[in-house]
């Protein structure tokens, strides 16, 4: 009988733009979280940090924690606690060894979703929480950016400069790719396949995990469906019940309000769910903010895979009006592809604005008169106003709402851009920059 070789795969690890955060922080902090949704590299991310490990989401695991909470944390230190949510006792442990006197860099925790009873304690003061996405685009190897998201916040106005290839169909083809890193080098049917098996995870099993014994399965893909096809929109929450209802075709009830509610409130537990917030100015004369989030998915890949696009579905603006319902009201965009796009650039400023030390919010007057996709506030409260366009050029329409905010803001916008599809990086004669995504990085 001839014994069977166990070879040991070891993946290559793409470096990821939260690395350079864990590194400046793990040194003077004794305990860091890394949170985001599953599959967005959490757990390769702190092992490369770790001497050891325990994997909190086998059940056997489980148990000898319970049994030895105490005993769990003496192991080798940093000492990663993979998926800590499913021992949320877990949590206070960690935060009493961190008032103990633990050395810095003593623990990582990941966490793929929000206990839905959690700690009884935040851990705010002994336990930093750090978000991760999936692959911006300047962790996608499509070139070298040349514009950083640091600079604009510096407010030097930078020479923008810079030329990418990157085209309108390479754009459409990373939407439905996802950042996901595992499946990044899948296409086909196998990556359909692994994202249906994805959000069925999300639908079937991590709704369970947070405490929903009787979950309507179906109701809660209709319930998604109608949010992607809302993304980057500020639809109501009763917008969405109630296109999700009539979507539910076979249900006997409608959603609820409080259904619609616990729906909104799990997606985000799961990071699922990655709403914008509006921007609350503080210091100008702006006035009619709405604080009405604007919605995302946590990668527009799964919005295009639960509307059931393709690449070539996106491009064509072939999109059923069955398969993406008018959940709006008032579209903002002629196209889905518009929508999913703005989403891929605001997940992807938003994690080149965590690594500068600000918040992305968007700005929205109520009624609609002026609007901005993205606004990079720093701790001073001066901002970087960027709007996003699904087009090769930019002329002076596109531009309305960043001189408007300008001449509000005065010297608290540091700067404002558009990014573009198009693929050249430069200054217009009014100032405003204009960036092809691609070139865009932290």
């Amino acid at each position: 009988m001839v014994k069977r070789q166990t070879k040991r795969i070891v993946r290559d690890y793409t470096t990821r733009i939260v690395d350079q955060e864990l590194d400046e922080l793990l040194p003077g902090i004794a305990a860091v979280a890394l949170e985001g949704p599953k599959a967005v590299g959490k757990t390769a991310t702190a092992l490369r940090r770790s001497r050891s490990v325990v994997r909190l989401d086998l059940p056997v695991q489980q148990e000898l924690a319970r049994a030895d909470l105490a005993g769990l944390l003496q192991r080798d230190r940093p000492l990663l606690l993979d998926e800590w949510q499913h021992v949320p006792e877990v949590w206070d442990a960690v935060r009493h060894a961190v008032d103990d006197g633990a050395a810095p860099g003593s623990f990582l925790l990941t966490g793929s979703a929000a206990p839905r009873h959690g700690p009884r304690h935040t851990g705010a003061g002994r336990i930093v929480k750090v978000r991760m996405r999936p692959l911006s685009l300047a962790e996608r190897d499509l070139g070298t950016p040349t514009v950083s998201v640091a600079d604009l916040l510096r407010g030097n106005r930078p020479a923008l400069a810079g030329r990418t290839e990157v085209s309108l169909a390479a754009y459409a083809k990373e939407i439905v790719q996802t950042g996901f890193p595992g499946m990044r080098s899948l296409a086909g049917r196998v990556l359909r396949s692994q994202v249906d098996g994805y959000l069925a995870q999300v639908i079937e099993r991590d709704v369970v995990d947070l405490g929903m014994s009787e979950w309507k399965t179906s109701v809660l893909r209709s319930w998604l469906a109608v949010y992607a096809a809302a993304t980057a929109t500020t639809t109501s929450l009763e917008k969405l019940r109630a296109s999700a209802s009539l979507a539910s075709v076979g249900e006997r009830d409608s959603i609820s309000k409080p259904t619609a509610l616990l729906y909104h409130d799990i997606l985000q537990k799961l990071w699922i769910a990655d709403p914008l917030s509006g921007w609350s100015p503080t210091r100008n004369n702006l006035a009619r903010m709405t604080q009405a989030p604007r919605l995302h998915l946590a990668d527009p890949g799964l919005s295009a895979r639960l509307l059931g696009v393709d690449a070539d579905a996106l491009l064509s603006g072939n999109v059923s009006p069955l398969t993406t319902p008018d959940v709006a009201g008032n579209r903002r965009f002629g196209t889905l592809l518009g929508q999913l796009f703005e989403s891929l650039v605001s997940m992807s400023v938003r994690i080149y604005a965590q690594a500068a030390e600000a918040r992305a919010y968007h700005l929205r007057q109520h009624g609609g008169a002026h609007e901005v996709d993205l606004i990079l506030e720093r701790a001073d409260h001066r901002v970087v106003a960027i709007e996003v366009k699904l087009s090769e050029t930019v002329g002076d329409d596109d531009v309305v709402h960043l001189r408007w905010l300008r001449e509000k803001l005065g010297e608290d916008l540091l700067d404002a851009i558009v990014v573009s599809t198009g693929p050249q990086a430069y200054r217009r004669p009014d100032g405003i920059g204009v960036v092809p995504a691609a070139l865009l990085g932290p």
